[in-house]
């Protein structure tokens, strides 16, 4: 990492990544603002309560505890509920599964995990197998981030699935699309750390697949049933995301030595430090980014608040003020707002002749 992220962070430690905050890095991938934040390993979470606008996010207790029940009924009596989910999707036979649980050692350490991983992996799959607890890792803007997947599956021709399970309900064939796409960014992760550990290993990265399987509960009970994801999409976003955070290192540099997210300095000087990146809001962040609500704070008064349909449509307008303005024929556009003002004046005709 440069020496103009780290001195952006001032005395505080670096934030380590994990699987949920690499998926959120690409709900919003113009930000340049959160970009640079985490590339610097920034606690954004400790930031926005310093400045006053903590934002509200995590699990609940009830929704871990649920999901955790979920998953460890699933994987009990060596995955039997598990494997008759899968069965279908990947055609596994479960008479003829082998089970490797490399969490077992509580006391075991990250590094020796991830070796034991490593060593898995390495040798070719002779048959179906299930890998839970597995380590791998990523390399997030020079730091080294350790993920931990729910499972991997082989298929008895040797691909390799990620399956996450989660326990949010699919209900008729249907799910809450929200959470359905969160699920397959951070399954992305999972697949991109793999791909780049077997291209470590001399092995095809090809072989780990981009179909990844999500396992829910169905409808109203607690019995699973697994569905196939396409993650081609989430993949690519991803790796561009990455490698826009591992370039971010001159956008740090080009910043004043005076700008610091040192959480030991005073609110105002934080806020006056946000200011000098360009942040990119839309009210989607609030779901994402834990920087969202100073950022809609900041953004107030915007075309960029009202979503980014309208920041797109009305490229140029930057003030709801100036579009009501132009609306109403009242501020003359300049060239690159002419455009804009003439598709605001027909919807401010439309209006007035339906009321």
């Amino acid at each position: 990492m440069s020496a103009a992220l780290d001195r952006l962070r001032g005395g505080t430690p670096p934030k380590r990544h994990n699987a949920r905050t690499i998926a959120a890095l690409t709900a919003n991938p113009g930000c340049t603002r959160r970009a640079v934040l985490d590339a610097a390993g920034v606690d954004k979470p400790k930031l926005s309560q310093q400045i006053g606008f903590p934002g509200n996010f995590g699990q609940s207790r009830f929704a871990l505890a649920r999901g955790n029940g979920f998953e460890a009924m699933l994987k009990a009596d060596n995955c039997e509920l598990l494997l008759a989910a899968l069965a279908e999707c990947l055609q596994l036979e479960p008479a003829g599964v082998t089970y490797d649980d490399l969490g077992e050692d509580a006391d075991d350490t990250l590094a020796a995990r991830h070796g034991r991983t490593r060593k898995l992996l390495a040798a070719e799959a002779a048959g179906a197998a299930l890998i839970d607890h597995p380590l791998l890792t990523l390399d997030v803007a020079g730091q080294r981030v350790f993920l931990e997947p729910d499972l991997i599956a082989f298929q008895v021709e040797g691909r390799l699935h990620v399956v996450e399970i989660k326990s949010f309900a699919i209900v008729d064939g249907q799910a809450d699309s929200a959470k359905v796409s969160a699920a397959a960014v951070q399954a992305a992760v999972y697949v991109l750390a793999l791909r780049r550990l077997l291209e470590e290993l001399g092995h095809d990265p090809a072989l780990v697949s981009h179909d990844v399987v999500l396992v829910c509960t169905s409808n109203f009970s607690l019995q699973p049933t697994a569905v196939v994801l396409d993650v081609r999409k989430q993949l690519s976003t991803l790796k561009r995301q990455l490698t826009r955070l591992a370039s971010v290192s001159s956008l740090a540099a080009a910043l004043p030595e005076s700008v610091s997210f040192d959480l030991a300095l005073p609110p105002a000087e934080l806020i006056t430090a946000l200011g000098r990146i360009e942040a990119r809001y839309a009210p989607e962040c609030l779901s994402a980014c834990e920087l969202s609500v100073y950022c809609r704070h900041e953004a107030s008064g915007s075309t960029a608040a009202l979503g980014r349909p309208v920041r797109d449509a009305l490229g140029g307008v930057d003030t709801i003020t100036d579009a009501l303005a132009l609306a109403a024929g009242t501020l003359t556009p300049t060239e690159e707002q002419a455009e804009a003002a003439a598709v605001l004046q027909a919807a401010a005709r439309l209006r007035a002749e339906i009321l």
